[in-house]
């Protein structure tokens, strides 16, 4: 979160430079929507190497979808996508058969659709996290309205001309929200992603410190959304451990996938990511 602002200033120079794909690319055209396993099916609850970590799937329609049992946690990712660092936590998410909800922000989606594609290749769910990252209790609304609108549109367009969209789900900024703004939201059928437990990953740490004080965290609340970030290399390092511990203790983890409203399902498969770059 903190650390994205120097990330953000270098995209510019970076994306003038940059050989990544348009939305013009071929690659998006062949995206088609994939089969979900029913939630409950041996699919849905089975990792590739027989584990156990993947839970239900909630459909989210509104807010209220949102209800997590003991031991359910839900992962979300915030400030991606970032070529190398999200490809990683993609990796390992397949490797323990589960998914996850990215948040990007627009100005990283513009900068890197390829890595954004590969997110909905996998069949995760994108939503947004403004085009900016701007704190938004210091905007009026209009000019907060116009950063979700345009990283909202700014995600669509690094999708490229697919069926994917991004998915109706939002996250505040420094989890700097507004009762105006919420409600804003709501009449857009725009469901707003909060945090039920802070890795604090932007902070100073070792992979290591980030995964005891989630995993300490989650085990006083047990259960709720748990925010990462896909843009941090101690992330990306710390996640098999941080995974196979929840696996150790009985978690499942709970895959929000768009529920029809503000936008359409990214549940996704690419024939052929040999293209992106």
């Amino acid at each position: 979160m903190r650390g994205l602002a120097g990330i953000l200033g270098s995209i510019l120079v970076a994306f003038s430079l940059s050989a990544c794909a348009t939305a013009g690319d071929p690659g998006a055209a062949r995206t088609a929507f994939a089969s979900e396993a029913p939630a409950g099916s041996a699919a849905s609850f089975l990792s590739p190497g027989g584990g156990s970590l993947a839970g239900r799937t909630i459909r989210v329609r509104s807010l209220s979808d949102i209800r997590l049992g003991p031991k359910e946690v839900v992962l979300t990712f915030d400030d991606g996508p970032m070529p190398g660092k999200t490809d990683r936590v993609l990796t390992i998410l397949s490797a323990h058969g589960v998914k996850a909800t990215f948040l990007m922000v627009g100005q990283m989606a513009n900068a890197y659709p390829a890595t954004a594609r590969k997110v909905a290749a996998a069949g995760h769910s994108i939503g947004s996290h403004t085009q900016n990252h701007r704190n938004l209790r210091g905007l009026d609304r209009a000019a907060a309205m116009a950063q979700i609108e345009k990283g909202r549109q700014s995600i669509a367009d690094a999708l490229g001309p697919s069926l994917n969209r991004p998915a109706n789900f939002f996250r505040f900024p420094y989890l700097a929200d507004t009762p105006e703004l919420r409600r804003q939201l709501a009449l857009q059928n725009i469901v707003v992603i909060d945090a039920d437990i802070d890795s604090k990953d932007y902070f100073p740490s070792s992979p290591e410190q980030v995964k005891e004080r989630t995993l300490s965290r989650l085990g006083a609340r047990g259960s709720g959304i748990i925010l990462f970030h896909d843009i941090h290399a101690r992330t990306a390092a710390m996640l098999p451990g941080f995974l196979a511990e929840l696996r150790r203790r009985g978690y499942k983890v709970v895959h929000l996938a768009p529920g029809g409203g503000g936008g359409g399902p990214l549940v996704a498969s690419l024939g052929d990511v040999s293209g992106m770059r």
